[in-house]
């Protein structure tokens, strides 16, 4: 990591394309005690991706039981094993949220074979950058399928099986700002609107059953997932209060905040954890359009 000056500002930087290493993983200090969700159930869907994998690494240190999806089951694989290696137990289920019938199988599943699910983090997402006219109807459905759908599906079932086993549940998002432009992911802005929406409204409707629904909104992070961009898109990766990047393991101690009982009281949240992204910065993930350059750009 170093830092530059890009128009009289220090910017720290990294490698903006990959995350921490599974061993760099087990290794980052951890504000909490090591036994915190020692005898719970965390399902994390997209569990074997960069924020995935720090949040099953996270809540595994901390004794939780991960139960990791995704589509591919190599990758999960692949988790599980290491999470082994670190005396994590860990179980894989490769299924695909935008089905709600394997969505459906899978709650029930992990619901009987470990006597409940506490908390449900809904982590699996996916897009890409395109100019809106350039966005398919094919490419639409499967960003608002995956972000949306995926998370609407997860979410229903999860609360299902705790209201008919009256036992209370913790729900976490994954999601990203809200309340201004997105240009480029047009899309993705949609979906993740929506799902900050659900958050929000079934925070409300579910809190009579003990249910706590809450979404983190995760600023630009360094991971493998920024390969998908233009390279056009870096100049604005670290443009933020902080100037720089956020880091995977920035979303999973937020997360594991929200799952823990410091946030017993905190339900229909959007946790920033953007680097104060929210309030000044702007991103474009196809590279900022000569329109909106200034003379300082």
């Amino acid at each position: 990591m170093r830092t530059q000056r890009v128009s009289g500002l220090t910017v720290t930087e990294r490698d903006p394309y990959h995350s921490h290493s599974f061993t760099e993983l087990c290794e980052l200090p951890a504000v909490y005690n090591d036994d915190l969700f020692a005898g719970q159930v965390v399902l994390i869907t997209g569990g074997a991706g960069g924020i995935g994998t720090a949040m099953s690494v996270l809540f595994g240190r901390l004794g939780a039981t991960i139960v990791a999806t995704g589509r591919t089951q190599d990758s999960l694989d692949r988790l599980a094993a290491d999470l082994g290696t670190i005396d994590v137990a860990c179980e894989t289920a490769a299924m695909t949220v935008r089905d709600p019938g394997q969505v459906a199988d899978t709650i029930k599943h992990i619901a009987d074979n470990h006597g409940g699910i506490d908390h449900v983090i809904n982590n699996a997402g996916g897009q890409f950058s395109a100019e809106a006219l350039d966005i398919s109807p094919k490419g639409w459905a499967a960003v608002v399928e995956t972000n949306l759908y995926g998370t609407w599906f997860m979410m229903q079932e999860a609360a299902r099986r705790w209201i008919s086993d009256e036992r209370p549940g913790n729900i976490i998002n994954i999601s990203t700002i809200q309340g201004r432009a997105s240009v480029g992911i047009a899309h993705t802005a949609a979906a993740r609107a929506g799902g900050v929406a659900l958050t929000r409204s079934l925070a409300v409707e579910w809190a009579p059953h003990d249910i706590r629904v809450n979404s983190i909104a995760v600023g630009v992070i360094a991971s493998e997932g920024l390969q998908t961009y233009p390279a056009e898109a870096k100049a604005s990766f670290g443009h933020n209060p902080m100037r720089r990047l956020g880091d995977v393991w920035d979303v999973a101690q937020g997360a594991a905040y929200l799952a823990s009982p410091a946030a017993q009281f905190v339900t229909g949240t959007h946790l920033e954890i953007t680097g104060g992204e929210h309030v000044w910065g702007e991103y474009w993930p196809l590279g900022k359009p000569d329109y909106f350059r200034t003379d300082h750009d």
